[in-house]
């Protein structure tokens, strides 16, 4: 497989920043992950994904249910990014030019980069129209690849997403501490019930990364539900452009109190350009809070 998406989000790093990725994810705890030549931690159910190297066969025998062994490292983080899907994702950003799909990837394959040359895993997950695909945590740029394609794909095609469901998953399934990037967009944020994210947060590291939505307000504006433009008198009143910015604000304050009291990050991104300086700028944050 050609790295085609590494290949571009490498590029837009080095163009837009000096970053050391070898120390940005650097944190100050102990995180538990596959290990066959670390410190044995302890034993848990097995996980579709997990190395089947890892399991423990008498233990297994012993409690009928396949149990695999957990090592200790330090310095060493599990990385999950969760995507979020349909159609909305291929409406464009505020700069009206680029689709938010495409800022998702770069977003995401950015931490990924980072996450793969600081040595640490990353997976990804996402729910395609009631569908979970999951990619398994791994340290190789191969597999960085292969999910980023694979969303792109299958971005293009969805109809729906439901976050809800997703982060559902996740708090069934996985089991392992980990650092957990949700890349979405307003309404994701919104819709997403505040109890998932409280049993969530008692597990994991939580942090968002908000793709900016483009307004109807003055320019050419298209409804990807229906798939038509919105006509002129809509796009050019004034009044239901004052409207649709009240709107805008009130979720916007609802999101940004929801996260504050769950103690969450994050970011707003817009443009490609933005994104080095943004996943920096949130990285350091997540870091300093952890130091504390």
């Amino acid at each position: 497989m050609i790295l085609d998406y590494i290949s571009r989000i490498k590029a837009n790093i080095s163009i837009h920043t000096n970053i050391k990725a070898s120390s940005i994810l650097d944190g100050s705890y102990k995180s538990v992950f596959m290990g066959r030549s670390l410190n044995f931690e302890d034993l848990r159910e097995y996980i579709p994904g997990d190395n089947i190297r890892d399991i423990d066969w008498k233990a297994s025998s012993r409690s009928r249910s396949l149990l695999v062994k957990r090592f200790v490292a330090e310095k060493k983080h599990n990385i999950l990014l969760i995507f979020d899907t349909g159609a909305k994702m291929n409406a464009h950003t505020d700069n009206n030019v680029e689709l938010k799909k495409d800022v998702a990837i770069y977003a995401a394959g950015t931490i990924a980069y980072l996450t793969y040359s600081n040595g640490d895993f990353v997976g990804a997950l996402y729910d395609i129209d009631g569908k979970m695909k999951f990619f398994p945590l791994r340290t190789r740029l191969y597999d960085v690849e292969n999910f980023l394609a694979s969303y792109d794909k299958d971005v293009q095609h969805s109809k729906k997403s439901d976050l809800n469901k997703t982060l559902e998953y996740l708090l069934k399934h996985f089991r392992r501490k980990m650092v957990i990037f949700v890349v979405t967009d307003m309404k994701g944020i919104d819709s997403i019930q505040e109890q998932l994210l409280k049993k969530l947060m008692c597990q994991h590291d939580m942090l968002f990364i908000n793709i900016n939505d483009a307004t109807m307000a003055g320019k050419p504006a298209y409804k990807i539900d229906s798939n038509h433009y919105l006509p002129a008198f809509i796009t050019e009143n004034k009044k239901l452009a004052k409207m649709e910015q009240l709107i805008r604000e009130d979720i916007s304050e609802k999101n940004e109190k929801k996260l504050k009291h769950h103690a969450i990050l994050c970011t707003n991104v817009g443009t490609k350009e933005d994104i080095s300086y943004k996943i920096t700028e949130l990285l350091e944050k997540h870091r300093y809070a952890n130091i504390r």
